[in-house]
């Protein structure tokens, strides 16, 4: 199914990059949560997981923030289809557990957008999110 255009080129990528991602960095679970619709699908394909609404989100994310101590995301490279509202991000994910371990991923996110209930007031926001990781899933 394909969504209404909701955001342009420019706005899908700052969206991804500022409006989530920095925020997952900074571990900030309200902003992070506002990203989705409340009924929203976060996939992690090459490990079969399934989070579907914002409770088992915020679990999710609860747990991931718990897990690390610094989380970066950097070097991305976006994909974006404005016209059906969704962007794809390829990036590195290196993540510090309080041990002094490194973690280094080489990841895909697929995200699809659509725009918020009650026409629209609330913004466009993630309807799914399809995650591809290189390595063991740290997002369970």
């Amino acid at each position: 199914m394909q969504y209404e255009p909701v955001l342009t080129r420019d706005e899908l990528i700052d969206f991804a990059l500022n409006r989530y991602f920095a925020r997952v960095d900074a571990k900030d679970m309200d902003a992070v949560l506002g990203c989705f619709h409340d009924t929203a699908l976060f996939c992690v394909q090459t490990a079969f997981t399934r989070h579907s609404g914002k409770a088992e989100i915020r679990r999710m994310f609860e747990d991931f923030f718990g897990a690390y101590e610094t989380i970066i995301h950097r070097d991305f490279t976006c994909t974006v289809d404005a016209a059906n509202g969704r962007i794809t991000a390829s990036f590195t994910a290196e993540l510090h557990d309080v041990g002094g371990k490194v973690t280094l991923l080489n990841n895909t996110n697929f995200w699809r957008l659509r725009r918020g209930e009650a026409g629209g007031a609330d913004g466009p926001r993630f309807q799914e999110v399809y995650v591809y990781m290189s390595g063991a899933n740290v997002l369970v």
